[in-house]
């Protein structure tokens, strides 16, 4: 009688979702042989398979990275070469938007992210990051601008973020843009992946390997960690790798990351303001070559825990958190795009831990993003030279 009690007291979406046994994922084996720190930290238990359909919803785009909804139900989306585009409810892909700003392309470079302001109906703000080629190399960059009325162009384009110093090595930009809805925007930026400047990821007088936080209608909020002491006032977090995924919780409203690790130790964090999250002293990876990272071990007194981390790599890409109602059961979930090996990866989250993790679409390629739809579908961004967005929805 007590477990009939319990069972009708736990909500009947929590059961239909609930891991069906201990087994994770099939992934294949790890590169590292380091235990993880807490249960499930790692490899959680494999949820329930989803019956999703797979569409193509727009092609005809050059390595897309970047999506962003309009109010009127339309997407802005980036083509790293240096375009950005309109694509309709009915997928139809439309000329360049003209105004946006000069990219340097090379390698990992280009025009990334695209991000909606939050009070476009007010005043039209779009906001995009890119590389930029600088006196002595490269760097992040953000700007905002203005979409005109018929969607043609960005006036008014206003650089508000340019990491220093400049690097000559074309690789790891984050360059993800998400607001807290709060008056803030957070930017991610990476540390440009060679032996000789991932160090900086630990050096707070540069913005490499960094969370930034901004006020997003201008400044830097008086509230940042590092506004008064060492350090770029801007920095909101720091020991960051390549932060190529970052989506506020609705529920809570806290920032949550995935990054790039190297041959492992891809990690989602939870960063919380002032924290060390150890690139490169720790990692749950190793190098490529083989050889340790920074102590060799994958923790170290001092430095945040990742809330989660896989091995081998998934190559995160863009993430949200799914608010709809079309996935039964999946609100709340994190969704989060796979490069390497590809696939869209669901973590299910209960009390700031990851409890099940799900790969889907694991046939398509390369997710760079991923986006919600008014009618709670997903749009997925392939990252191709012939890409395209797929439309996911729930299969009976």
């Amino acid at each position: 009688m007590r477990y009939l009690v319990i069972c009708l007291l736990w909500p009947l979406s929590a059961l239909a979702q609930a891991p069906v046994n201990q087994e994770p994922v099939n992934q294949g084996p790890p590169n590292a042989s380091f235990s993880p720190a807490f249960s499930d930290q790692t490899r959680a238990p494999a949820l329930p398979a989803t019956a999703v359909g797979v569409e193509v919803f727009a092609r005809g785009l050059e390595h897309p990275w970047g999506i962003a909804a309009l109010p009127d139900g339309r997407f802005l989306v980036t083509e790293r070469p240096g375009r950005l585009r309109l694509v309709g409810a009915d997928g139809a892909v439309s000329p360049p938007v003209a105004g946006v700003p000069q990219v340097d392309a090379r390698r990992q470079g280009g025009l990334l992210d695209v991000a909606v302001g939050p009070d476009f109906a007010r005043d039209r703000m779009v906001w995009l990051t890119y590389a930029k080629r600088v006196r002595g190399g490269t760097v992040t960059a953000a700007a905002q601008g203005v979409l005109a009325a018929d969607g043609s162009r960005l006036d008014d384009l206003r650089e508000v973020f340019v990491q220093m110093p400049p690097s000559p090595t074309p690789l790891h930009y984050g360059a993800r843009i998400v607001f807290d809805g709060r008056g803030h925007v957070f930017i991610t930026t990476g540390e440009h992946a060679s032996d000789a400047e991932r160090r900086l990821a630990q050096d707070n007088a540069t913005t490499y390997g960094k969370v930034i936080r901004l006020a997003a209608a201008g400044g830097i909020p008086a509230d940042n960690p590092f506004v008064g002491r060492d350090g770029d006032d801007a920095i909101w977090s720091y020991g960051h790798r390549n932060v190529q995924g970052a989506a506020v919780d609705p529920r809570s409203g806290l920032l949550w990351t995935v990054e790039h690790g190297p041959r492992g130790g891809d990690e989602l964090n939870q960063p919380v303001p002032g924290g060390n999250h150890g690139w490169p002293l720790v990692s749950y990876g190793i190098d490529y070559d083989g050889s340790p990272i920074g102590t060799g071990q994958p923790r170290l007194e001092g430095v945040e825990e990742p809330v989660y981390y896989w091995d081998p790599v998934i190559a995160p890409g863009g993430m949200t958190f799914y608010r709809g109602d079309a996935f039964g059961g999946w609100r709340g979930d994190l969704l989060i795009g796979s490069l390497n090996p590809g696939a869209l990866v669901r973590l299910r989250l209960d009390a700031g831990r990851v409890t099940g993790e799900e790969r889907l679409v694991t046939d398509r390629g390369r997710v760079r993003d991923v986006e919600e739809t008014a009618g709670g579908a997903l749009l997925l961004l392939i990252d191709a030279p012939d890409g395209e967005i797929l439309r996911i929805t729930p299969r009976p």
